[in-house]
């Protein structure tokens, strides 16, 4: 291998595809990163065995060639190089990658390529193709509910469903639901259905942040992956075996009060009631009182003996009876940040029945349902 990158392009691709790379292995390989020739482009390549990170950046490849480097070692050098061309040559019988840049010269012993364990394989014919800003979105609506506990795997994943025209995503940790559905352009006959690491989904939309382009998704739930494409970066995923809860039994279908709040006055209250009631288990009370003509307000308390007490109020327009809820406020507030609509809906049945949230005038596909906390 003898190649020429920009150093900008190198790091930037690093720090991509360093994601991937295994914190902790046996296997020394999964620590390192393939750098590899490709269709006149330079490859990096990452795995952990459950993730797999490609990206690719232009080179002037002077002569092929493959070779494993420790990942952490050459992201530290190659992000102290100066901002100019770098000459990545490889001594292939002693695996030695020279880095050049300018007048720095670095040696790294590296690991034969064969070594490193095989990445999937896109195949472009059986693709689904989605707008990415799209997708992303739904991602964030939808992701962060997801379980982290290890115990339930199935749970640490996020529920994709295509059905004829229509796609829908949804994730829970047992205390919250959120459930997002979005029209294709294109109907598939067969429906498809994957458990998606939650995790897998958050790293693609951190790799593509900026990108207004289109993603091709392939789903193999005979190999047990799916593989993400864009123009520059691939992301391959082990998908989750299991079966998913029948969460469309656990979303109520009918409520007695409706209460339509603003979105920011909601989310700046949840805020600060989230600083007292961090000590007491997140759990906030909300106190939603109707008045005449529809017109009501939420009273919003959270008290810590550690901490202190906090109380606000915000005007809604109530329809229904009073109650009072509480909620993991935590809970409450990570859904109000990903909801772009200036109003939401909070329906409500009993203190100890599940509340549903709905954003008003967009996201209209998008539902919520929080459990509430038991309270004195």
């Amino acid at each position: 291998m003898n190649v020429s990158v920009s150093q900008s392009n190198l790091a930037h691709a690093l720090s991509i595809v360093s994601h991937a790379v295994a914190s902790k292995s046996t296997l020394a390989i999964l620590v390192n990163i393939l750098i590899t020739t490709e269709d006149g482009q330079l490859r990096l390549s990452a795995t952990n065995l459950e993730l797999g990170i490609n990206y690719w950046i232009p080179a002037q490849i002077n002569e092929e060639g493959a070779v494993t480097v420790p990942a952490k070692l050459l992201i530290d050098l190659v992000n102290t190089l100066p901002n100019d061309t770098v000459q990545l040559k490889l001594d292939t019988r002693t695996q030695t990658l020279s880095v050049r840049c300018l007048q720095i010269v670095t040696d790294i012993k590296g690991i034969g390529a064969e070594e490193f364990p095989p990445m999937p394989v896109f195949a472009p014919s059986e693709a689904i193709v989605f707008d990415m800003p799209e997708l992303r979105k739904m991602i964030q609506q939808v992701a962060f509910a997801a379980s982290t506990d290890d115990a339930r795997p199935v749970l640490q994943g996020v529920f994709l469903n295509v059905s004829g025209n229509e796609m829908t995503m949804v994730a829970t940790d047992g205390f919250r639901i959120a459930v997002k559905s979005i029209l294709l352009k294109e109907s598939f006959d067969q429906p498809v259905s994957a458990i998606i690491p939650a995790r897998t989904l958050m790293e693609l939309v951190r790799i593509t942040s900026d990108s207004d382009k289109q993603v091709q998704v392939t789903l193999s739930t005979g190999k047990m992956q799916v593989i993400f494409h864009l123009d520059s970066v691939e992301l391959a995923s082990q998908i989750i075996s299991g079966t998913y809860v029948d969460y469309k039994a656990i979303v109520p279908k009918s409520f007695q009060t409706t209460t339509v709040v603003s979105t920011a006055s909601l989310l700046k209250a949840c805020t600060q009631a989230m600083i007292i009631a961090r000590d007491s288990k997140n759990l906030t009370r909300l106190n939603i009182q109707e008045s005449e003509n529809g017109m009501g307000k939420i009273q919003i308390t959270a008290q810590s003996e550690e901490t202190g007490f906090y109380e606000n109020f915000i005007e809604a327009n109530v329809d229904g009876p009073d109650i009072q809820i509480a909620f993991n406020v935590r809970f409450l507030r990570e859904v109000l940040e990903v909801i772009d609509s200036p109003n939401v809906s909070i329906q409500t049945n009993t203190s100890m029945s599940p509340g549903l949230i709905i954003p008003l005038d967009d996201d209209k596909d998008y539902r919520y349902v929080i459990m509430p906390m038991h309270f004195g």
